[in-house]
């Protein structure tokens, strides 16, 4: 009688043992539903966080290579100036680019500027998110003795924020983007312009 009541207690706690490691056993099998909302909340107030600084990190890479891009104009319309001094500064963007492989230079197509840079006119393919134009003008002569290269965010506030021109004496000039993807294409809109730091 000692003996049997001693099985019926060892098999009880045996069975109760076993019960309980199956309750905790489910218990662990998957996150509950707060847990996982609260997740999903730190998530996305990290996210509220991060995105803004990432959109204008890229808005200042745009502008840096904007910035670059104009000084690859610059660079092209003096190489010009000099590879053709009856003409001037070239007269477009286009004139400045090249076609074929090995590129020919021609007074309409000198090979001096990247063909990237070349399609990234106004209704064309962004470099970057800008828009760019080199326009040669003839001051009180036949010859274009002077230019305007300049650069404009394809959208204003998404892809930049500053327009960007230079002229022949060299000089990088900035503004507050003013809306549209136009960028100045004559002295005084771009003397207009502050100059750039």
């Amino acid at each position: 009688m000692f003996i049997n009541a001693r099985f019926h207690r060892n098999q009880s706690s045996v069975q109760g043992g076993g019960t309980a490691g199956r309750t905790e056993m489910r218990r662990n099998q998957g996150f509950s539903l707060i847990e996982l909302l609260i997740v999903v909340a730190i998530i996305l107030i990290i996210a509220a966080i991060a995105i803004p600084n990432l959109l204008q990190s890229r808005v200042a890479a745009n502008e840096a290579s904007a910035v670059g891009s104009l000084q690859a104009i610059k660079t092209a319309e003096y190489a010009y100036f000099s590879a053709y001094p009856t003409i001037g500064y070239a007269a477009a963007i286009s004139d400045l680019g090249g076609i074929g492989n090995p590129c020919a230079p021609t007074s309409t197509a000198a090979c001096l500027l990247d063909s990237a840079v070349v399609a990234a006119v106004p209704g064309g393919p962004a470099k970057s998110g800008f828009v760019f134009r080199a326009t040669g003008i003839a001051v009180g002569g036949s010859i274009y003795n002077a230019f305007v290269g300049a650069g404009s965010p394809a959208v204003a506030y998404q892809t930049g924020n500053h327009d960007f021109c230079s002229t022949d004496d060299g000089v990088l000039r900035s503004s507050q983007v003013t809306g549209g993807d136009l960028p100045v294409n004559n002295l005084a809109a771009c003397y207009a312009f502050a100059v750039a730091r």
